[in-house]
């Protein structure tokens, strides 16, 4: 992200329609703000790692943290800024949440085009932090390392993605034992090593779905040997089985 540009936020709430692969500006904005995809799936790039939001996700990202917005498929991302005392009500890093029903309806509303008057629109910004509040954090979130070695064992990871070498094996071809390798990974990304992997797994497997690859072939290309695991987990982190994530995607024809 070499280029970094700071904007003031001047509307409390916009509409970007992004098309597949089409990426932002690293950039930055100085306050707090909810980006939300209400239709394709969105990626924030940053210095410390990536998150990834399915339409049924949003991430928050407070003021000041520079992001790099990536679309995968068409993609209808409604972006709402908080005040300074609305974003001490949220948490003081990026971080993926819940959207239930109700705050997708807020968030559509505020991002509507509809006249409502600055109170209204506050209390629909409350409703919505509330719900997110009541949410647990989701693990869609893919710490990025510093140590050198560390970040040539996740470049090989990345890939390789359906090999299932084993952190000892890594560490012999970038030169560590597997005991550093695994201290790091803890100390660096608050993983284990297999723990990492299967978040990398998953953010691909989002991505390849997006792009409309079937279920069985996404599942072996990120390195599950057997579907029926893949789709146990994916379920479990994403909140919806994989071909029924597929289907809302091809369903409102937001698919390349």
């Amino acid at each position: 992200m070499p280029e970094i540009r700071h904007y003031e936020s001047t509307l409390p709430e916009s509409v970007h329609v992004l098309r597949h692969r089409e990426h932002t500006p690293a950039h930055s904005h100085d306050q707090g703000h909810l980006v939300y995809p209400a239709a394709g799936v969105l990626s924030l790039a940053t210095p410390h790692g990536s998150w990834i939001a399915p339409p049924n996700r949003a991430i928050w990202i407070p003021a000041g943290s520079e992001h790099q917005h990536h679309a995968h498929g068409t993609t209808d991302m409604r972006i709402v800024f908080m005040s300074d005392e609305q974003a001490d009500l949220l948490p003081d890093r990026p971080m993926v949440l819940v959207m239930t029903a109700l705050a997708c309806e807020a968030v559509l509303r505020l991002t509507g085009g509809g006249v409502r008057s600055l109170e209204a629109r506050d209390r629909l910004r409350l409703v919505t932090i509330d719900d997110l509040s009541a949410a647990p954090e989701q693990p869609l979130h893919l710490p990025q390392p510093t140590d050198d070695r560390l970040r040539e064992v996740t470049r090989i990871v990345e890939r390789e993605l359906d090999s299932p070498a084993t952190l000892r094996d890594l560490g012999r071809r970038v030169g560590a034992g597997e005991r550093t390798l695994s201290r790091l990974f803890r100390s660096e990304t608050g993983m284990t090593f297999p723990q990492w992997r299967t978040q990398l797994r998953i953010h691909s497997a989002l991505l390849l779905l997006a792009d409309g690859v079937s279920v069985l072939d996404t599942a072996l290309a990120c390195g599950w040997a057997n579907p029926s695991g893949f789709i146990e987990i994916f379920t479990l982190m994403v909140g919806q089985s994989p071909g029924r994530y597929q289907r809302s995607l091809m369903g409102s024809g937001e698919s390349p």
